[in-house]
């Protein structure tokens, strides 16, 4: 049985991934294990996904990011941060894109904007997607994590991820995906309060971890409660 519901609340029934590695790849396994359909895609060309896509079954094929972003119902954006300009826009228009993008200056150059803490990663993909309804989660677990950490609504062990977004309904739409995932959703508010979840923050990948220093890939159920917590003592890079 798949870990949360058999369905949404909505008539999705089909996930395109622009991105198909670690996070990708594991939204994709949740997502097949949910009864989803699943269109993933990379940037070096629909073959080079095949071992995944035998891996997932029917429910899964491979296309061009174009293709699966025309294709998905919900459109997960998984990418380094500095290819985001890369993302289509013609065919996310009016979808529900979630984005799981973190800023990694080391990898992904420098982002003045970032630096000066004047917008966030998913208010930048916004604006580069201005017909879509952007939604940031999945940025602030490890994937492994993410996996492993999937249980079945009601569940007393199950645990919560950050959503954040600047509309109701794409909010309402992606708490109800994340419910079939085996997740419940904890809603931080607008794109402009993403950074509570953003790397180096209390509410970043180490949450999940049952002992960062000692144990990392050892994971850790977070409630509701502990989730909150957690974003209410997050800090700007400026503050810290």
């Amino acid at each position: 049985m798949p870990p949360g519901r058999t369905g949404l609340a909505t008539d999705m029934t089909t996930v395109g991934l622009i991105g198909s590695g670690n996070i990708g790849g594991t939204v994709a396994r949740l997502a097949v294990a949910a009864g989803h359909d699943v269109v993933l895609s990379n940037s070096r060309g629909p073959e080079t996904l095949k071992e995944l896509v035998d891996e997932l079954g029917p429910r899964a094929r491979a296309a061009t990011p174009a293709e699966a972003a025309a294709a998905g119902d919900l459109v997960v954006v998984t990418i380094p941060l500095r290819a985001y300009r890369d993302v289509p826009t013609a065919p996310l228009a009016g979808k529900i894109v979630i984005d799981t993008n973190n800023y990694y200056p080391e990898r992904d150059g420098r982002f003045p904007e970032l630096d000066d803490e004047s917008t966030t990663t998913s208010e930048l993909v916004q604006r580069h997607l201005p017909e879509s309804r952007v939604v940031k989660t999945f940025n602030n677990i490890y994937f492994k994590h993410l996996l492993a950490l999937a249980r079945p609504a009601g569940a007393a062990d199950r645990t919560a991820l950050p959503i954040a977004g600047d509309d109701s309904g794409a909010k309402a739409t992606v708490t109800a995906f994340l419910d079939s995932l085996g997740y419940d959703a904890v809603d931080v508010g607008p794109l402009a309060e993403g950074w509570r979840y953003q790397r180096d923050t209390s509410a970043y990948a180490a949450l999940y971890s049952a002992d960062p220093v000692n144990d990392w890939e050892r994971p850790a159920p977070v409630d509701a409660e502990k989730l909150r917590a957690a974003l209410a003592a997050a800090r700007r890079y400026a503050d810290s």
